[in-house]
Parts: structure tokens; C-alpha cells; sequence
């Protein structure tokens, strides 16, 4: 961690409000190629999602979008800005989507993830994903279309004692 990470006040994850999604919108056009809009996001809102913020000093550092019914929930979107990566951000705003997908009594949660981004899918994987599938040419980018990995994880009931 770095020095001036560890003068920050703790981040703290709240429900994503509408006054966000500047912020975020800013964020995700740093962070992708090829960015959602700030339209997208107040349509997650508008629909219902388990959107969620992380901020931190009064910003929004980092945000996550689940969408759970019958049984099933899909992470949409998960993203820290650029120069808060390695701080555990990703994996805090991952574990809260899980637990969102369990309280939505989901069975499995899916994503889907650029095979280029490495960074991601190890995330994923210590997180108890796997891969089960490809989509080809799922992603623009640069120069035509990335597949992207789907990405599962089994959620188990709670044990009863």
C-alpha cells in the first residue's frame, strides 16, 4: 500500500445514487476502450440493479452493478479507477456483489470478462470463479472484436445446523 493510500480514510461502499454517476461515468472512460454511459448507468438505477459506489475522501473510487432474478445473478459491471488498483478495492466491491446474489437467493453467479485482462480473471479465480465458456467476438476493441470469458461461480445454500 502506498503512502498516501494509507492517509486516505477507509473507502466506504453505499448504495450508487444518481448524483454518482458523473463521477462514475468519468471513471469508466478512463478505465475502458470502450466505456458505458452515464445513460447505461441510470438505466441499472431505473431497472432496479444492485448498483453500489466505493468512495473514499468524498469520491467515488470504484462502483459495482449486479442484476439477480430466477435464481440466477450476473455481475454487469465492476470497476476501480485506474490508480486505486492493487488497494483490494476490486475484490471488496466483488464480495459484496456475491453476498448480494446470495441474498437474492441466486444459485450461481455469471460474468463476463476480456481475456486480456489478467488482472481481472486472477481476481476472479481466488474468488472462487471459474471458467465455464467463451463468447466469441463479444468485446470491441481496437482492432475488431475480443471474445469474452464466462465466468461462474456455485453459490451453496447456507447450512443448516
Amino acid at each position: 500500500m502506498s503512502a498516501s493510500a494509507r492517509s486516505l480514510p477507509f473507502a466506504q461502499l453505499r448504495p450508487m445514487r444518481l448524483e454518482d454517476l458523473e463521477q462514475i461515468a468519468a471513471i469508466e472512460q478512463q478505465a475502458y476502450s470502450h466505456p458505458w454511459t452515464e445513460g447505461i448507468f441510470r438505466d441499472c438505477l431505473r431497472a432496479g440493479y444492485s448498483c453500489w459506489s466505493l468512495e473514499q475522501a468524498g469520491e467515488i473510487i470504484g462502483y459495482g452493478i449486479l442484476s439477480a432474478a430466477a435464481g440466477e445473478a450476473h455481475v454487469l459491471n465492476v470497476c476501480v479507477l485506474p490508480e486505486a488498483h492493487g488497494e483490494g478495492h476490486g475484490r471488496r466491491l466483488m464480495k459484496r456483489l456475491i453476498d448480494l446474489a446470495r441474498w437474492h437467493q441466486a444459485e450461481r453467479i455469471f460474468l463476463e470478462v476480456r481475456p486480456s485482462n489478467s488482472r481481472a480473471i486472477g481476481l476472479y479465480q481466488r474468488l472462487g470463479f471459474a471458467e465455464i465458456g467463451r463468447r466469441p467476438g463479444y468485446y470491441p476493441d481496437g482492432k475488431g472484436r475480443e471474445d469474452a470469458l464466462v465466468m461462474a461461480l456455485s453459490l451453496e445454500a447456507p447450512r443448516r445446523p
